[in-house]
């Protein structure tokens, strides 16, 4: 039986937006090179069907706008629109923004605009809509309703997309598993680009304080990695139990995506390579981290949170990008997910900073409303 709907707060708008800035930046990049080729930008349509068409590429573009059709159409259920419309919403802004990517493509000689990527595009969009209406039909979104309600606080949105983004993340090889944020040896890299004259910059060391993390050092940033976006959960769950089946769930997504991770790098034979006896403890240790800080309250446990990372970031980015990482970035750079490798970048270098943004203002609040222990 369908549930009533009625209009509240929803984390789907946010999720909707994320959606459409990611498409936006896996259909224009790299950005460059921008020429007019005077043909119409919607030529495309009528152009004759490509010649070599693959299995993935099709199936990423129905899968990768798949996502959007949902989120849309979900936030338009979660704001009192129609069944009906709310997957006509979702499906047509999925199509249109397809169009308008494709559209612009004309004017990338890197990118190839093509008739099947917007339908394949559209048809994920209509999917993903009629996936969320059908849930809705259901009763499923009511449960998950009930579900936030009684699980999560009040405020809890900004840390449930914080939540989301956290295992697209973690796609991206880094010199340590679960170690975000390696950022100050690029970012010197940089910098001296454009600034070579400028003294400081020089003074760093050019290949960062440590060569390679000891095996204890290397437990320590994986039992951290694994602790922060436990602890981050725990800003917003009520009870001890449900922070209970949090930690084992983020333990397991940080097993399956570094996995991911390495299998499509280097191939399925290699996804459990990066799993040695050092990162085996970190994430154990990382696991009785965090249960030992269940009891915690949401201000202690949004602080602890925040040392946590700030001390993981210290010891990531003292840490060498070593020549056997920077030819597996090029991996993914030259790659398949030469669309993607950037975005996903992104999140490996500004998950952690967007983290300790959120974590000190949600500490801030906290000793403002003085909110008792979990």
């Amino acid at each position: 039986m369908a549930m009533p709907q009625t209009k509240q707060r929803t984390t789907a708008w946010t999720l909707a937006w994320l959606c459409v800035l990611v498409t936006i930046y896996a259909s224009l990049y790299p950005f460059e090179d921008w020429r007019n080729q005077n043909i119409a930008p919607w030529s495309f349509v009528s152009a004759p069907w490509p010649n070599y068409l693959t299995t993935f590429d099709l199936w990423s573009n129905f899968l990768g706008y798949l996502p959007l059709g949902f989120w849309l159409c979900l936030a338009a259920l979660r704001t009192g629109t129609s069944r009906w419309r709310a997957w006509a919403m979702g499906f047509v802004l999925a199509s249109a923004l397809s169009f308008t990517m494709e559209s612009l493509q004309s004017f990338l000689p890197v990118r190839v605009p093509s008739q099947v990527d917007w339908l394949c595009n559209s048809l994920g969009g209509a999917c993903g809509a009629l996936l969320a209406a059908m849930l809705e039909k259901r009763g499923w979104l009511y449960h998950w309703a009930q579900f936030r309600q009684n699980w999560l606080a009040k405020d809890s949105s900004g840390s449930l997309v914080l939540m989301v983004l956290w295992p697209p993340a973690l796609l991206f090889p880094s010199a340590v598993p679960l170690g975000l944020g390696h950022v100050l040896e690029r970012l010197r890299s940089l910098l001296l680009q454009d600034f070579p004259d400028w003294l400081w910059l020089q003074q760093m060391p050019p290949d960062g304080f440590f060569q390679t993390l000891s095996p204890r050092m290397e437990m320590l940033c994986v039992a951290l990695g694994l602790a922060v976006p436990a602890l981050l959960g725990f800003g917003v769950l009520r009870s001890q139990r449900q922070r209970l089946v949090w930690v084992l769930f983020v333990g397991l997504v940080a097993v399956l995506f570094n996995a991911l991770s390495a299998a499509l790098t280097y191939g399925p034979a290699h996804a459990w390579f990066w799993l040695n006896q050092p990162v085996f403890a970190g994430l154990g240790l990382g696991v009785l981290l965090a249960v030992l800080s269940i009891k915690l309250s949401v201000r202690w446990s949004l602080g602890l949170m925040v040392l946590a990372q700030l001390l993981l970031l210290t010891w990531v980015n003292q840490l060498h990008a070593s020549a056997y990482l920077e030819q597996t970035v090029q991996t993914w750079e030259q790659g398949r997910f030469i669309r993607f490798h950037g975005l996903s970048q992104w999140l490996s270098w500004l998950w952690p900073w967007a983290l300790l943004a959120w974590g000190l203002v949600g500490w801030v609040r906290q000793g403002f409303n003085k909110t008792p222990a979990a």
